[in-house]
């Protein structure tokens, strides 16, 4: 005969596994929710989610009863609960994005062997905050907490083409009137943001060091227009149009992961 105390270990065991199910169920529901972009009915929720109509209304009650989720009266369509607009926040607040994509960068750079780093906004221009070093020697370095150029830099024009315009004219104006700038005009600014809005990315050549050739792309957030910058550096005589593509392509799957993790979504 099984005793008490094994029958309510097995009991227990139980429970603790279909909790952890109800959890993941839950949170099939509010991807759902997620992924509509907007309010959204029963059905819809039920089919996104992989559930019966049925099931998914229970859970859809009990989530409404925490706050993290509701569903307006007159319509009956469904969206996520205050509860959830707070824990959101919250977890935004925490986050330390120049840590999250410092962690990428150092990934990237284990994994190709390519030094990066990452750059911020700040008054004067991108700022960097962070050098991953790679194996392959470079020239020099520019050190953390150097502004680079808006206009020579592959992180510099990231900004440029992504920052609003009433963010980067004060530092397009300076760079313009500056003799690095002569040989720039408008309609070479005009052109060079629209060319790294339609790749994804930016490429410089020994722009900020010589011999060198560097590749950026943008971070995104839910609340900040962009507020990183991530870039490879790679030595003139490695940068081939093979290579260039490639780490190209790597970087813009990290940005967009580091994206995903800070809350962005396209």
């Amino acid at each position: 005969m099984m005793s008490a105390t094994s029958a309510d270990a097995r009991d227990n065991g139980g429970a603790e596994r279909q909790g952890i199910q109800s959890v993941e169920i839950a949170m099939r529901i509010l991807r759902a929710l997620e992924e509509s972009g907007g309010p959204v009915g029963l059905s819809a929720i039920a089919q996104a989610s992989g559930t019966q109509p049925s099931k998914a209304h229970r859970y859809l009650v009990s989530l409404g009863r925490v706050g993290l989720t509701q569903q307006n009266p007159s319509s009956g369509l469904y969206d996520f609960g205050p509860a959830l607009r707070h824990l959101g926040a919250e977890a935004l607040r925490r986050t330390n994005e120049v840590a999250v994509a410092s962690d990428h960068a150092a990934r990237l750079r284990d994994e190709t062997g390519h030094s990066l780093n990452v750059g911020v906004w700040g008054e004067t221009g991108p700022i960097i905050v962070n050098w991953a070093y790679g194996a392959h020697p470079l020239p020099i370095t520019v050190r953390v907490g150097a502004t680079l150029p808006l206009l020579s830099s592959s992180i510099g024009n990231v900004f440029l083409a992504h920052l609003p315009d009433t963010v980067t004219e004060p530092i397009l104006r300076q760079a313009l009137s500056v003799q690095q700038g002569r040989a720039w005009s408008r309609a070479k600014v005009d052109k060079l943001t629209a060319e790294v809005l339609r790749r994804g990315y930016a490429v410089s050549l020994g722009g900020v060091i010589p011999g060198v050739v560097s590749v950026a792309a943008p971070v995104f957030t839910a609340t900040d227009p962009m507020p990183l910058a991530m870039s490879f550096v790679v030595p003139d005589r490695l940068a081939t149009d093979e290579t260039v593509e490639n780490l190209s392509d790597r970087l813009i799957v990290a940005t967009r992961a580091v994206s995903g993790e800070l809350g962005y979504s396209v």
